[in-house]
């Protein structure tokens, strides 16, 4: 069995998601699995080089893991061509001109999602990556969670019937610092950083939307500052230039209708952190990150409005929960594999499904939210074809 190792610059580790998720629980959880097996017996093997800014981070970083490769030197990472695939987990204001970098030193590209501030630049972007004849992916997380997954399967085999409606529920209370620690750093809420929830979780709906239900027609959005101050990392108070809440009304392809609420100052009542429900005319189901329970037609009770006596119908226990029926690993990592095994095997030309084009899709959404937001309106999404 031979082994091939495959340099990984990893720009932005030092930040909660790209060492949680990326490094931590995909990249040196496959080097712990031995690598990623190919068909032919081979075994990719990554090697990630940890770039930042912060040099006593990156250092303190590799010591914990055991990895001898950082550098705040971003070219100097890019010009080894040991280094084939260039992973980008910054600010998002930070990203374009970094994966532009990348692109020009021929390398993959990999990278978290916004995957620019602007549609023109995330275009621009996937334009640069087709003409440099580099393979290209952005990360969409939440379609390899177990909950969506187990949905996917019911869309598939046909249990809803005719798709209705979508509702969509996200978020959580985020402290505001004062009193207790914020639970997402200070940037998020910054519109000059790239903040906002509207560009945080709109190019998410856009991609759980298309692949799972349908693709979005349509969007009116209502975006809100709810916390207008907050304290930063040192304790300093700062304003809140950007939404911390996005309330979304997306019409899709066969006029299906989806709500999704997204906030940062909300409570949890239910019983995961993001929960859909979709209803169809012969059933509905509701999923969450990992679970996804169901109701068919035939299984449907009929309420009967009366508010002057307590009710007695135990909704929710008359639903099924969809059995696992197999085993579901990190979203994050799975993604990686796909990647990974993409760039070892298609060949030139062959688009990611998950690619910068389908990336560009979801900061157009969140484009377009935002512009519906400021002008009160429903706004139309155009088709964008890839080379658009």
């Amino acid at each position: 069995m031979s082994r091939s190792t495959l340099g990984i610059v990893m720009n932005g580790v030092t930040g909660r998601m790209g060492y949680r998720q990326h490094l931590v629980r995909s990249i040196l959880a496959l080097r712990e699995q031995g690598g990623l097996a190919l068909p032919d017996g081979t075994v990719l093997w990554p090697e990630p080089v940890l770039v930042g800014r912060n040099a006593d981070k990156l250092e303190a970083l590799a010591a914990k893991h055991g990895l001898s490769r950082w550098t705040t030197d971003l070219d100097a990472a890019l010009a080894d061509p040991a280094n084939q695939i260039y992973f980008d987990a910054q600010l998002t204001p930070l990203r374009e001109a970094a994966v532009k970098k990348a692109i020009a030193a021929g390398k993959h590209i990999y990278v978290e999602k916004p995957t620019a501030s602007s549609l023109t630049g995330a275009q621009e972007l996937a334009r640069l990556a087709d003409a440099a004849g580099v393979k290209h992916g952005v990360v969409q997380d939440k379609l390899f969670l177990p909950g969506l997954l187990k949905l996917k399967r019911l869309v598939d085999g046909g249990f809803f019937g005719r798709i209705l409606s979508v509702r969509g529920e996200f978020g959580y209370w985020v402290f505001e610092g004062d009193w207790q620690e914020a639970q997402r750093p200070s940037w998020n809420y910054r519109a000059e950083d790239g903040g906002g929830i509207v560009l945080d979780m709109f190019p998410h709906w856009q991609y759980v939307l298309e692949h799972i239900v349908a693709p979005v027609r349509s969007v009116y959005a209502h975006a809100a500052t709810h916390i207008p101050e907050r304290v930063d990392e040192l304790g300093k108070p700062y304003q809140a230039t950007a939404d911390d809440a996005a309330y979304g009304v997306f019409e899709l392809e066969g006029g299906i209708v989806a709500q999704i609420n997204s906030s940062w100052a909300v409570r949890v009542n239910r019983e995961e952190l993001v929960e859909f429900q979709v209803d169809g005319t012969h059933g509905s189901a509701v999923a969450g990150l990992r679970e996804c329970r169901f109701q068919s037609r035939a299984g449907t009770p009929k309420p009967v409005w009366n508010p002057d006596i307590p009710n007695t119908v135990p909704f929710r226990e008359q639903w099924q929960t969809v059995p696992d029926n197999g085993d579901f690993d990190n979203g994050f990592k799975i993604q990686w594999e796909l990647f990974l095994k993409h760039v070892a095997l298609s060949a030139p030309g062959t688009p990611f499904a998950h690619d910068l084009w389908a990336g560009a899709k979801g900061v157009q959404l969140a484009e377009l939210g935002l512009l519906s937001a400021a002008e009160g309106r429903r706004v139309e999404v155009p088709e964008l074809g890839r080379g658009a």
